[in-house]
């Protein structure tokens, strides 16, 4: 049985976070797109619309960096996610990231609805989970990147890529309004910690507004 994620073959350890966060809500219905990167600068992407409770390995395209071009697809029929831009544009910018994880959290779209129109970012709670983003002062201030949805996604991917060029984010993390968090780390098993950090983090902060 395997330890972490990253004892499984990627395909298999993406199937298996996809079920697991559909289990969850996080992925409802085909909602949702999964990465991990491959050598030679591709990564593996979900295919599009397919249902997230359902994946198998067989459900995943490997697609170049560089350019986007799919360059193995094993379902003649499967086409990239709409979101292969977002996932791009994190693999470009972050050499260092091997998996990228985008789902759509209640708690999240929650909080980035109270943000402010045309705000940059959320403030994260200064709380002990915060650690698991390697951030260890006392009573930190972290904000968590905020963009605005578009329809076309390559849009974001472009806003996303012009303002970490200039400035890196203090989480390995990001939010898009009315649409839902990317997540991204060194590992599988690190970028699935962290998802599951970010939406404790949101959830506490939505519970202790309510109080």
């Amino acid at each position: 049985m395997a330890q972490t994620l990253d004892d499984l073959p990627p395909r298999a350890a993406l199937a298996e976070i996809a079920r697991d966060f559909h289990a969850r809500g996080w992925m409802a219905g085909t909602a949702g797109n999964l990465s991990a990167r491959a050598d030679d600068g591709h990564f593996w992407i979900t295919a599009s619309g397919m249902p997230k409770g359902r994946l198998d390995e067989l459900d995943f395209l490997l697609v170049r960096v560089k350019d986007g071009e799919v360059v193995e697809r094993v379902r003649p029929e499967n086409k990239p996610s709409a979101e292969t831009a977002i996932h791009r544009a994190i693999y470009a910018l972050f050499p260092a990231a091997r998996a990228c994880l985008h789902g759509h959290v209640v708690t999240a779209a929650i909080a980035a609805d109270r943000a402010k129109k045309g705000a940059k970012s959320l403030r994260l709670p200064a709380i002990e989970m915060i650690k698991g983003f390697d951030i260890w002062q006392q009573n930190p201030k972290v904000d968590l990147p905020l963009f605005e949805n578009h329809l076309d996604v390559a849009k974001i991917a472009r806003d996303i890529d012009a303002r970490f060029k200039k400035t890196k984010p203090a989480v390995t993390a990001l939010m898009v309004r009315a649409h839902g968090p990317t997540i991204w780390g060194a590992s599988l098993q690190q970028a699935y910690n962290r998802f599951e950090i970010l939406e404790y983090l949101l959830r506490y902060q939505a519970q202790a507004r309510a109080r």
